[in-house]
């Protein structure tokens, strides 16, 4: 039975929470908060609230007349933490680990800030792992996020109302043993109503509250030596984790096919089987449960995988779309099983992960939708791009349904 990081990461998180002093570089307050005026917990206005509480350089990203707004941190690496579609008495819809934030206790490993949508690069497992130091056994107590990815803070190169950029420079090493000199470049753009409907090809209906963001990504190779097979490559993983209710579902579609040929449509046994009432596989599409009851993780390869993942929430009538890159005719994607491997290029494009308890312990109530780039062979100079956009709508069945229908075949009461 496979099993990644995630399972052994989330087995002891919590007995690691108490541990260690956080540095003070996020620790300042940015701006006044509005003490003037108080905000429901769920709503964009509590976590702007509460974010301001602790990091003085907090980019909000807003447009006028709409409500669209989001909330970029440079000190958890460029990372949007959260957005709304109706300003600040709206949704919420990054989950924000507001009592490991308020602590300012640090943890060795990873530290779970939540985030709507962060950097991180691959491979995590393997023999080119950059989460593991040469020689060591593939096991939790050897596990460690790269400070550059978890506690560094990216530098702020620019931002306007509606855009911020940073950049950051890095010297990692494999498990091999081999050197990695790079630069990433990250941007982060609030996009309009016209955007927004380019990106998803249909205009938003009137009464649809919509945001939409999206970030460009971009490692460059700063070493003289190139990466390839030999020494290993890396790979531009971008993570959401977005609040979980009990009436989410993530909707993927996949490409149709021989199984001769594109291999198997899903991975889904990365901590034990998903159960069959969580996983549905239609033609065309799967949809996985995403309530926050049951750790489970599914996977596409680069053969099966389409541009595009979405969930909806019922509850609240919100409709998720999740687009990526997914460059045609890339089959290598990096491999981050936890163990010397056999094909360390056979890792997946897409993946959609559900939180749940384990041994009475849970991270938080939300789920993950997650892109990643091809493995980048680079030469010395040379860049690798990923660009991952996130847009949210909130409306009345009738007209999600129609966005619902256009970018995946089924209407919404249908994703469940």
């Amino acid at each position: 039975m496979k099993k990644y990081s995630v399972f052994l990461f989330f087995i002891l998180l919590f007995a690691l929470f108490s541990c260690n002093e956080m540095s003070n570089s996020s620790k300042q307050t940015t701006m006044a908060v509005d003490s003037q005026q108080e905000f429901l917990k769920g709503t964009f206005g509590y976590d702007l609230n509460f974010l301001k509480k602790y990091h003085k350089d907090l980019v909000l990203l807003e447009e006028e007349g709409t409500g669209a707004k989001v909330i970029v941190l440079p000190a958890y690496q460029g990372r949007v933490m959260t957005s709304s579609a109706q300003g600040n008495e709206g949704i919420s819809f990054g989950w924000v680990n507001h009592e490991f934030i308020a602590a300012e206790k640090a943890v060795e490993h990873f530290n779970v800030f939540g985030g709507e949508e962060r950097f991180w690069m691959g491979p995590e497992g393997g023999q080119f792992s950059i989460y593991f130091k040469k020689g060591v056994e593939f096991t939790f107590d050897h596990w460690y996020v790269p400070k550059e990815i978890d506690t560094e803070p990216f530098n702020l190169v620019s931002s306007s109302k509606s855009a911020v950029s940073f950049e950051k420079e890095m010297h990692l090493e494999n498990y091999s043993g081999n050197q990695f000199d790079l630069k990433v470049n990250r941007s982060i753009s609030l996009l309009n109503k016209a955007a927004i409907e380019t990106a998803i090809g249909i205009a938003v209906p009137e009464g649809v509250q919509a945001v939409a963001f999206e970030s460009n990504n971009s490692i460059t190779n700063l070493g003289k030596n190139a990466w390839d097979k030999k020494t290993g490559m890396l790979s531009i993983w971008v993570l959401s984790m977005l609040n979980a209710t009990e009436q989410t579902t993530i909707a993927v579609p996949y490409q149709q096919g021989d199984v001769a040929k594109l291999g198997k449509v899903v991975t889904d046994d990365y901590f034990g089987k998903v159960p069959s009432e969580r996983l549905q596989v239609n033609d065309g599409i799967i949809l996985f449960k995403a309530d926050a009851k049951c750790r489970s993780k599914i996977g596409l390869s680069p053969s099966r995988a389409l541009p595009l993942v979405a969930s909806y929430d019922s509850k609240n009538k919100v409709l998720t779309i999740a687009q990526f890159t997914l460059p045609k005719g890339a089959n290598e994607y990096v491999n981050s099983l936890w163990e010397i491997q056999n094909d360390p290029f056979s890792g997946d494009a897409v993946n959609a992960y559900n939180d749940g308890p384990i041994e009475g312990k849970q991270m938080g109530q939300f789920y993950e939708l997650e892109s990643s780039s091809p493995a980048a062979s680079l030469g010395a100079g040379e860049s690798i791009h990923h660009l991952h956009r996130t847009i949210h709508l909130k409306g009345d069945k009738i007209n999600l349904d129609k966005i619902a229908f256009k970018l995946l075949g089924i209407g919404v009461d249908a994703i469940h």
